[in-house]
């Protein structure tokens, strides 16, 4: 069975293609600010947010793409309930080290199938991690270690490279933490079959 990938993600790509799910990518090109911006404004928090984006991304590729099945995907971070937005700078990825620095949050990751511009299933996975004490230099040489652009594609840690190193403790799926959630993934396809 093969199903279209709402992401542009290389790592979510991966993570199908290591459990044998055949994808297609169609990348939606929805505004995340945008849409994240306009939940704040109404109050939502970081899981709705995150989800709410599955949902979009995953329709809109839907909509142009009948009869197939299409898997939205976001990622967001938590913390104290606060979102924290991808960086789009190395200034802006360094405040935000500094803010999660010696810090339990959460990294909640969703994802959502959609069928014919209508979602037809959707699944949230939080995962809590806490960062270890850095000082200011340490975080700077961290950061040195990654190239701007996937520092903006991909956040501020990258637990499937050198972020491992960033954390005293992570309870959760790192499947999920690096984007998809894909035990439940692979129960809704089996299921859909």
């Amino acid at each position: 069975m093969k199903i279209v990938l709402a992401s542009k993600s290389g790592v979510r790509k991966k993570i199908l293609d290591d459990h044998s799910i055949d994808c297609e990518v169609i990348v939606s090109n929805v505004d995340e600010d945008e849409v994240k911006n306009s939940l704040l404004a109404e109050g939502a928090d970081p899981s709705i947010i995150s989800k709410n984006l599955a949902e979009i991304k995953s329709v809109k590729v839907s909509a142009k793409n009948p009869d197939q099945l299409v898997l939205g995907a976001d990622s967001v971070i938590s913390l104290n309930n606060e979102l924290i937005n991808k960086p789009k700078t190395r200034e802006e990825a360094l405040k935000i080290l500094k803010k999660l620095n010696n810090s339990k949050h959460y990294l909640i990751s969703s994802v959502c199938f959609s069928k014919n511009g209508a979602m037809v299933w959707n699944h949230s996975d939080s995962s809590e991690l806490k960062m270890k004490n850095f000082s200011e230099k340490q975080l700077i040489e961290y950061l040195n270690k990654i190239k701007t652009e996937t520092l903006i594609a991909y956040g501020v840690y990258q637990v499937e490279a050198d972020g491992l190193e960033l954390f005293e403790y992570i309870k959760g799926d790192m499947n999920s933490i690096m984007g998809l959630p894909i035990k439940d993934i692979m129960n809704y396809i089996d299921q859909y079959k």
